[in-house]
C-alpha cells in the first residue's frame, strides 16, 4: 500500500524539522513489507526524496543471535 510511505515520509519531515542537528547526517526511514512488490514500492515512494529503504521481513519467535544479546528485552522497554 502507498500510505505507509507517505506516513514514513511525513515522520521523516517530522524529525528533520524539530529534532535533527545542523550536523547531523540525513535523516533515512525504513520501509518494511510483509512480501516484495517492487512496483508498488517503485510507485509509492516516487517523488519522495529522502532516503528510504524498503526490505521484506520475517516473523521469528526468538531473535538470533547476536540480536538476542544486544537488544533490551520486553520488560526492559517497558520498565
Amino acid at each position: 500500500k502507498p500510505e505507509p510511505a507517505g506516513q514514513l515520509n511525513f515522520y521523516l519531515s517530522a524529525v528533520d524539522a524539530q529534532i535533527k542537528a545542523d550536523d547531523d547526517k540525513p535523516t533515512i526511514g525504513l520501509l518494511l513489507c510483509r512480501t516484495q512488490n517492487r512496483l508498488v514500492a517503485k510507485y509509492a515512494l516516487s517523488g519522495i526524496d529522502k532516503p528510504i529503504g524498503v526490505a521484506e521481513y520475517q516473523l521469528v519467535r526468538a531473535l538470533p543471535q547476536p540480536l538476542d544479546t544486544s537488544l533490551p528485552s520486553i520488560e526492559e522497554i517497558e520498565a
